[in-house]
């Protein structure tokens, strides 16, 4: 089998030759730091990895819509603290939203969120722009790539991958699960602007030329909301959202980097073709991949459930080389690729090369 084909059997939930692997996206902090700073397509070659190229799409929008939604930043501040801070307003014709950004070398994070009041919302509705997306870079990638792998991207919208998930971003986390148990009608018509705006970006921009699109997000995991309101805040925009995708397309990874043992007979409705990052116990979810696997494995294909702290970051070849045995014996019928449970920033890079070694010894019978 081709790299590109081991990958599609995985997507498709079927048995390759053997176990295919890759990282969740290289974090620029760890390629810098630890690489010399190569890029992405560097990186996999320099491991021998199978290589997942992720690839988002251009957006563009009309002079109307960049007329009434102009962004501005400040320049960053230096904290002194190793961090830095600042903020883009976007100015609407009437009123302003601004976003308070930090970051750090490793990483960045919000520090206030737009929108903090159901006026802000209005603004936010009224004026949000939905782009026309070019897939241009992704239709490269893959020419580039060959037969060496596949491309991912994300679907498009105002934070991650999925409606619920973008209104925790826009409002932040604590803010929307309080707002959903006070005004869960104020709730649900917020999401479903947002999925009506996603689908618009859907409709209008053509195919999407990616092997995988991720959606979901961190914020519908068990632990941070219960099933109850997983079911009722993101399953039903989930499965419109996927349907539309699917007409363009791309097999769908549903993203929950965290809690997913209580989740999974609902990921199993939304319309996704797979769950990732099966965050095992010592990363803070609590997959458990083998039981994952007797009780959505016939319905999910699965990337993830590699502890990086204890593979990479905190172990050793050895130790990567045991996890990622531990992961196959977990999947012993496919339909799985074996991946860290989300991004790493450390780790050495013999470590690194012994999770990929070790994937290429795991074959199925």
């Amino acid at each position: 089998m081709t790299t590109r084909d081991r990958f599609l059997a995985a997507i498709h939930n079927e048995k390759a030759d053997r176990m295919p692997c890759q990282v969740h996206s290289w974090m620029g902090y760890y390629l810098n730091t630890y690489l010399g700073g190569m890029d992405q397509w560097a990186a996999y070659d320099h491991f021998g990895m199978d290589a997942v190229i992720y690839v988002g799409p251009n957006a563009n929008y009309t002079d109307q819509q960049n007329a009434n939604w102009q962004s501005e930043s400040t320049p960053h501040k230096d904290n002194g603290d190793g961090t830095w801070s600042w903020q883009t307003t976007h100015h609407t014709p009437e009123g302003d939203l601004t976003v308070g950004h930090q970051a750090n070398p490793i990483t960045g994070w919000i520090t206030k969120p737009p929108i903090e009041s159901e006026q802000d919302w209005e603004l936010h509705e009224k004026y949000a722009p939905v782009p026309t997306l070019d897939w241009s870079l992704a239709v490269k990638a893959k020419d580039r790539l060959g037969e060496k792998g596949i491309v991912r991207g994300g679907a498009w919208g105002f934070g991650q991958g999925s409606p619920w998930q973008d209104l925790c971003i826009l409002m932040d986390t604590v803010p929307v699960i309080l707002a959903a148990k006070d005004k869960p009608d104020w709730v649900h018509h917020a999401l479903s602007v947002i999925l009506s705006k996603r689908l618009e970006a859907i409709e209008k921009s053509g195919n999407i030329p990616v092997d995988i699109i991720e959606c979901g997000g961190g914020a519908g995991s068990n632990t941070v909301i219960s099933p109850d309101m997983h079911e009722e805040f993101c399953l039903p925009y989930d499965q419109k959202q996927h349907a539309a995708i699917h007409e363009k397309g791309p097999q769908i990874v549903y993203h929950l980097c965290g809690g997913v043992m209580q989740t999974l007979d609902l990921v199993a409705q939304n319309g996704a073709d797979g769950l990732e990052t099966m965050t095992p116990p010592g990363m803070g979810g609590d997959c458990d991949l083998e039981k994952a696997t007797k009780q959505v494995g016939d319905k999910l294909f699965f990337i993830g459930g590699f502890d990086q702290s204890a593979g990479f970051e905190n172990g050793s070849p050895e130790a990567a080389r045991d996890l990622v045995l531990d992961c196959h014996e977990a999947c012993p019928d496919g339909g799985y690729i074996c991946a860290p449970s989300d991004h790493f920033f450390h780790g050495d890079p013999e470590s690194v090369q012994a999770f990929s070694d070790a994937a290429k010894d795991c074959h199925y019978n």
